[in-house]
């Protein structure tokens, strides 16, 4: 079969020929991918930083997850157990999901891991209450615009939505962002907005998916008084400003704020199983009803080699067909 394969970490993967994956046990489903998303995890495992690489070894065909046709042509999203970015994938059947009519390859390969990100966090993590304070910390690429969607989806009362990109930011208005942050602000200038909002409508929730020094500027503007504080509860998904923060010992002590993650290892087994059995579905359904929107840019297998380090617009997801 035509491939992604990765020969080494760190480098650019290879279209080329590979062996056809074998099903070993009752568990696993061979799949005919017909599309398969570029992930910044696929990416961040390919390069050995990712703190998942240790698990994999080279030669070996990349993609975590895909959507195709099973023998006898049902067409569905899996997890894969080989890499998906392939002609073949072998996939759990306990990681399935069948696609409902009306959702195309692109969508349906796009959405799961976007839903991982920001689902899994809202409702699994932070365990987000109807009528709550949401703050989506770098909101701008695909997995922020879709958690704005899903925290309004949940009940937030109110979405506050920060990123650097301006265009970006102003078009989450019109997925259901309330609030705009920018961080091309001064540090003074982002504190004291985020100081604002906190003090008007109290944060109840932070999902963050660049670290680094905005989430410093967000837990600084959090810091209390001396005075009972309304509780926040901080996860980290993503670190795209950095993988560590300098955080004072004084804003914890002085403000309820519980930091957690949402990610590969800390998502239990049995929330694992619902988002496959309940929230990915649900999710499908919105897309398919026009309800979710996620936008995607398509490019074909063969071209593997452009499209890995293409730059891809702000808050699309690259997709590739076979």
């Amino acid at each position: 079969m035509k491939a992604a394969i990765l020969y080494a970490p760190g480098t650019t993967p290879k279209y080329g020929d590979f062996a056809d994956p074998i099903v070993e046990n009752e568990n696993h489903l061979l799949l005919n991918v017909t599309a398969a998303a570029i992930k910044n995890l696929d990416k961040g495992i390919a390069s050995g930083r990712h703190y998942s690489s240790e698990a994999h070894s080279e030669p070996r065909t990349l993609g975590m997850d895909g959507v195709g046709t099973l023998a006898d042509g049902t067409r569905v999203y899996g997890f894969g157990v080989t890499g998906m970015i392939a002609e073949k994938g072998i996939i759990d059947k306990r990681r399935m999901v069948k696609l409902p009519a009306g959702l195309d390859d692109a969508t349906a390969a796009a959405l799961p891991n976007a839903v991982m990100g920001a689902g899994a966090a809202i409702h699994y993590r932070a365990k987000l209450q109807p009528g709550e304070v949401v703050l989506i910390n770098g909101a701008t690429g695909v997995t922020g615009m879709v958690a704005v969607q899903l925290a309004k989806y949940y009940g937030a009362k109110k979405v506050i939505v920060t990123g650097r990109n301006a265009e970006a930011l102003h078009k989450l208005l019109s997925l259901g962002a309330d609030e705009i942050i920018s961080l091309k602000q001064t540090d003074e200038e982002i504190i004291k907005q985020v100081k604002e909002l906190h003090a008007s409508t109290p944060i109840d929730v932070v999902v963050d998916y660049v670290w680094g020094h905005p989430a410093e500027l967000v837990l600084a503007a959090l810091q209390g008084k001396g005075r009972a504080t309304h509780k926040v509860r901080y996860v980290t998904v993503g670190a795209m400003a950095g993988d560590k923060v300098s955080v004072s010992s004084g804003t914890l002590r002085s403000s309820d704020i519980e930091i957690s993650g949402s990610g590969l290892g800390s998502v239990n087994d049995d929330d694992m199983k619902r988002l496959f059995t309940e929230m990915v579905p649900e999710i499908f359904k919105l897309a398919a009803d026009g309800k979710l929107k996620i936008e995607t840019e398509v490019l074909e297998l063969k071209d593997i080699e452009t499209a890995w380090d293409k730059e891809i617009s702000s808050g699309k997801r690259l997709v590739i067909v076979m």
